[in-house]
């Protein structure tokens, strides 16, 4: 049983080391294929892989058509939307994430921004604080859960919006549940993204949403670019001064907005939810382990083309 591992950008050695105990120990083979350039140097690493690990790398239907022997493809952190799930799905391949991993590091980084921005980007001036301010999660999930629990330790009252979470759940951990999103974005000072990008979800942030916030309102999106509509953004942000975006990857109109609004607007230049070395090695790890229990047990727990 071959397990290849392909990744543009590596896992840190420890993580490899990691799985590669994990898998050896299963009696199986490990192979890499690190730092790759030409997308048929994955076509070739594949043709016989019966299992494979990526991080953002795309597993596109000719990546499944040249892997005749694969039967499961795990990707290495919660999103997913570099995989083809139809092409997988049509082959009998089962797809998988690692949910819960990267969790930490996202939440941390949310509300790091949550500092950056309230403190004017560090320029000089004038800044507020976050105790005492309200924040919404839109999104009660892992990321959104530990987000809400590291800002109650700021000081700041927590609301959610989540209409897959029960109310109680939400409250038994001391968070304020909303029924209707709106209300959530009229409520609070700041906004935690933890939506996925789906038909449901794309472009669904916009005017409506963000000019309803209260003054020195401030959007922090560490979910994906996608759920953003950019256009309304710009245009809510345009007529209220005081509204600020934070995004953990760069939209597409990145250079207007940054002339526009200046320190009122941010965006790290690729996405660094997931760029720690604990969310690193978790995710690899738990990738390996989900690939063993897979065909030891036959277990499907994090298959997401069902």
């Amino acid at each position: 049983m071959k397990v290849l591992v392909a990744t543009e950008k590596p896992f840190a050695k420890t993580a490899v080391d990691g799985i590669r105990n994990i898998v050896e120990k299963a009696g199986y083979t490990l192979a890499l294929l690190e730092k790759y350039t030409d997308v048929n140097d994955l076509y070739k690493a594949v043709a016989d892989a019966d299992a494979l690990i990526v991080r953002s790398d795309k597993v596109t239907k000719e990546v499944v058509a040249a892997a005749q022997n694969l039967k499961i493809v795990v990707r290495a952190g919660a999103g997913f939307d570099n995989l083809d799930l139809a092409a997988c799905t049509e082959r009998g391949i089962v797809a998988m994430n690692t949910p819960g991993q990267n969790s930490n590091a996202v939440a941390e980084l949310a509300l790091g921004m949550m500092v950056y921005m309230a403190r004017n980007q560090y320029t000089p001036g004038t800044g507020s604080e976050l105790k005492g301010k309200k924040l919404g999660i839109h999104a009660y999930g892992n990321v959104g859960r530990l987000a809400a629990h590291i800002a109650k330790g700021f000081g700041m009252e927590v609301y959610a919006f989540d209409p897959f979470v029960p109310a109680d759940k939400m409250k038994a951990e001391g968070i304020i549940p909303v029924e209707k999103m709106e209300d959530l974005y009229s409520t609070c000072h700041y906004i935690s993204l933890h939506i996925p990008a789906n038909e449901q979800t794309k472009k669904s942030i916009g005017y409506n949403l963000l000019s309803r916030m209260p003054k020195g309102g401030c959007l922090i999106n560490t979910a994906r670019k996608e759920v953003i509509n950019e256009e309304e953004i710009v245009k809510a942000m345009e007529e209220r001064a005081d509204l600020k975006y934070c995004a953990d990857i760069a939209p597409a109109n990145a250079e207007e907005m940054k002339a526009k609004f200046g320190t009122r607007f941010f965006a790290t230049p690729k996405k660094m939810g997931a760029e720690t070395a604990e969310a690193n090695i978790n995710a690899g790890l738990a990738a390996a382990n989900q690939i063993v229990k897979f065909f030891q047990t036959g277990d499907k727990t994090f298959q997401v083309n069902k």
